[in-house]
């Protein structure tokens, strides 16, 4: 399926527990080659049930990518924030009909910002050899990348909060509001 969409198209927005619905329905659209990227290997309907369910448990933040007010991708910052020096995990989930778009890129940018705005120094992911997507995501935000035999690491270190970091969030969960009060 090839879709004509347009980045100003995409609203991402923070996720909370009332999100969880979306967050599920989201991860059972993947298709197998999608979950085994986003999670490292197979994954059935019930573990993602699951995973869904406990995906605010502990300290993350979720933000999610929205098309025409559905749920199509969505970034996890996972790591305790309470600690320093503060090291978080991103994963990604973009759903197959909407990749190459610019989903990725949109949430990249607002999850780096959220890191950068809470000190966090060390940024990690964490993705299969095989998946391309996400290795070029990563290279084309100059992160540092690691290979072993099957997978690939790479590690970002954010700058301290800067105001253009700051308005980023400030701007994109002000839209993001707005739209949801307006659907």
């Amino acid at each position: 399926m090839r879709l004509n969409r347009h980045p100003q198209e995409i609203l991402v927005s923070r996720l909370y527990a009332a999100n969880q619905d979306k967050i599920r329905d989201h991860f059972l659209r993947l298709d197998i080659l999608s979950r085994r990227a986003r999670f490292c290997g197979a994954i059935s309907d019930y573990r993602i049930l699951e995973y869904a369910k406990n995906i605010f448990r502990g300290d993350s933040m979720v933000c999610g990518a929205s098309v025409d007010g559905q749920l199509r991708g969505i970034v996890e910052l996972r790591g305790d924030f309470h600690s320093w020096p503060t090291t978080k995990e991103a994963a990604f989930s973009v759903e197959p009909d909407w990749q190459n778009i610019g989903i990725g890129d949109a949430l990249f940018e607002r999850m780096f910002a959220m890191a950068q705005n809470r000190g966090v120094r060390t940024i990690q992911m964490m993705c299969l050899k095989e998946n391309s997507r996400m290795r070029h995501l990563a290279t084309k935000h100059h992160t540092l990348l690691r290979s072993n035999h099957d997978a690939v690491d790479a590690v970002l270190h954010p700058y301290w909060p800067t105001l253009e970091s700051v308005m980023k969030e400030v701007v994109g969960e002000t839209r993001g509001y707005a739209h949801r009060l307006f659907e």
